[in-house]
């Protein structure tokens, strides 16, 4: 097998959840031109059906589900595999912010990003997991943050989270390797998606924050996340599971 095939996905069934957003899209676009075809999965149909079409309806399908719910994801399973078939990777990047000051950070807030954040990514490996023990195989990269490897203030309940997919990782991963299912994460630095660029508007001090910290001296888009994605899928990665990525310009190599 040549090396660039084993980073070849063509004819896989691949589940990206979050797809409506900026960067469940690049990802879901990604691991398209990889091959995959793609179930996407988000709350909000509008962005994610916009995901759809992008890539195609050939080639992808938009469903609609509340990653919170593993009833709705049970469903969402089943159409996707009435589709394309049983899925062989699952990317979760469906997540939310949830910035405040620890002392006085809201109840609310704190069960709302965890049960996204860590809660629904659980649910999403659970069900696609479950799927891929049964047929042999597959790989899940969870979307942590380097929230969950470093410490800065004013995002205790999203760092919290992120935190503990890290670890959510590396516990499914000695479990199932036997299963032959591999489970990896990345932590992306500050990325340029859609809600980080409103939150900015809010807090202009925080891009400055992030900027001025990192080596490279930019910060992240999309893109930048999209061939770790697919290296962890593909072949390429065949012996790499519970590990966690990076991809943050060097802000945590200081």
């Amino acid at each position: 097998m040549s090396v660039l095939s084993r980073f070849s996905l063509d004819g896989r069934v691949a589940v990206v959840t979050g797809a409506g957003g900026s960067l469940g899209r690049a990802i879901a676009e990604g691991l398209a031109d990889a091959g995959a075809l793609l179930g996407c999965i988000d709350i909000e149909p509008t962005g994610n059906e916009a995901t759809e079409n992008s890539i195609g309806a050939e080639a992808a399908l938009a469903v609609t589900a509340d990653v919170r719910t593993p009833a709705a994801l049970d469903t969402a399973a089943t159409t996707i595999e009435e589709r394309f078939g049983t899925p062989q990777i699952l990317v979760n990047s469906a997540g939310i912010g949830g910035r405040g000051a620890a002392a006085h950070y809201p109840d609310e807030r704190w069960v709302e990003v965890v049960d996204t954040n860590l809660r629904g990514s659980f649910n999403a490996c659970r069900t696609f997991g479950r799927a891929m023990i049964e047929s042999g195989g597959g790989s899940i990269v969870n979307i942590a943050s380097i929230g969950g490897l470093v410490g800065f203030a004013g995002s205790v309940g999203y760092q919290a989270s992120k935190g503990g997919v890290i670890q959510m990782t590396r516990t499914l991963a000695v479990e199932w390797a036997p299963a032959g299912v591999r489970v990896n994460a990345i932590a992306p630095g500050h990325i340029a998606t859609t809600l980080v660029m409103k939150q900015w508007e809010t807090e202009p001090e925080l891009k400055e924050f992030f900027l001025d910290r990192t080596p490279m001296g930019r910060l992240g888009k999309p893109d930048d996340v999209v061939g770790a994605v697919v290296f962890l899928a593909s072949d390429a990665a065949s012996m790499v599971t519970g590990q966690t990525l990076a991809i943050d310009g060097g802000y945590t190599a200081q």
